[in-house]
């Protein structure tokens, strides 16, 4: 590790910088042998797999049905190759998705500083450890920058290479310590302050997004989203992400298999296979680019509106 030295007006920061080169890779698996061979497969595409470390967490079975399933996905990950070094972490007991990345990145990110996350049901273009990892350098001192992402919304305007969103993501993503830290667990006080920062409006696309819905569940223990909270957590902080004008991820597990997934394909993108080129810019959200993300979120409610109605029609009538 080497140190350096950052501003921000009236005050000096000292940061940690990491002297790896490639940043460590948290892999996050349960009982999906199908979507974790596609996941590893296409992080092996990747040049930069061989000089990386590659972290497997591997959650418990929640009872016998699982079982099987999940010794399969641990069979699996044992033989594996390919990457600089693999450690593997087994749970016996099932933590959930939720706090198996919580406890997981926190545990990567606190031995080396930064971390590149992905889930078992992701597809990774050939450049996406490319980007993480020249994203990661970039913009590793620049406070107002939460995360990096990989993925980017299937919006029907032109995109820049690159832009920011304020806030945070979760399929194919990845962050510092010093952003990490400001995850808050406790989504009732996330919730409180929005509420009382008047920032529901904005927090959820002008009320396209469902951001707040989700919040709110989560609050009332309906579902346990780590992602949420992380994105929220960032938001307060006013705290932005990077994405890529072409996505770099797909998420493989929107067949009704995930445990947040959903049958309908409103998500489905083409995976991007050229490098995309980051070049350090102002951390700020553009007009052009807000506007065409909540246009995609408010068709993405109205064609979800739809096909509910769809199927209605279809039983009743």
């Amino acid at each position: 590790m080497g140190f350096s030295f950052y501003r921000q007006p009236n005050k000096l920061y000292f940061a940690r910088m990491s002297t790896e080169k490639y940043s460590p890779i948290a892999l996050f698996v349960y009982k999906r042998l199908t979507h974790a061979k596609k996941a590893v497969e296409s992080l092996l595409q990747n040049k930069e797999a061989s000089q990386s470390i590659l972290y497997i967490f591997a959650d418990g079975a929640k009872g016998d049905a699982d079982s099987k399933a999940v010794a399969e996905v641990r069979d699996y990950i044992k033989n594996l190759s390919g990457f600089k070094k693999i450690i593997i972490e087994e749970h016996s007991k099932n933590k959930g998705l939720a706090n198996s990345i919580i406890s997981g990145v926190a545990k990567v990110i606190n031995e080396h500083g930064r971390v590149i996350v992905v889930e078992d049901d992701l597809k990774l273009s050939p450049f996406f450890l490319q980007y993480m990892n020249e994203g990661l350098s970039v913009y590793e001192n620049e406070p107002k920058v939460a995360s990096i992402h990989g993925y980017t919304y299937p919006v029907e305007a032109a995109l820049p290479e690159t832009y920011f969103l304020r806030g945070a993501d979760c399929w194919g993503w990845a962050t510092w310590k010093r952003a990490w830290s400001k995850f808050e667990p406790s989504s009732q006080k996330l919730l409180q302050q929005i509420v009382d920062s008047n920032l529901e409006t904005i927090f959820d696309f002008d009320g396209y997004a469902g951001n707040i819905k989700m919040l709110k569940n989560q609050s009332r223990g309906k579902i346990d989203s780590w992602a949420i909270r992380w994105h929220a957590s960032t938001f307060l902080a006013d705290m932005c992400t990077l994405y890529p004008g072409k996505s770099l991820v797909q998420n493989t597990g929107m067949d009704g298999g995930g445990t947040h997934s959903s049958a309908t394909d409103v998500f489905s993108v083409e995976l991007y296979n050229m490098p995309i080129k980051i070049v350090q810019k102002e951390v700020k959200v553009e007009d052009e680019v807000y506007d065409a993300i909540k246009a995609y979120h408010k068709s993405k409610r109205k064609n979800y509106f739809t096909a509910v109605m769809g199927k209605i029609k279809k039983i009743f009538f």
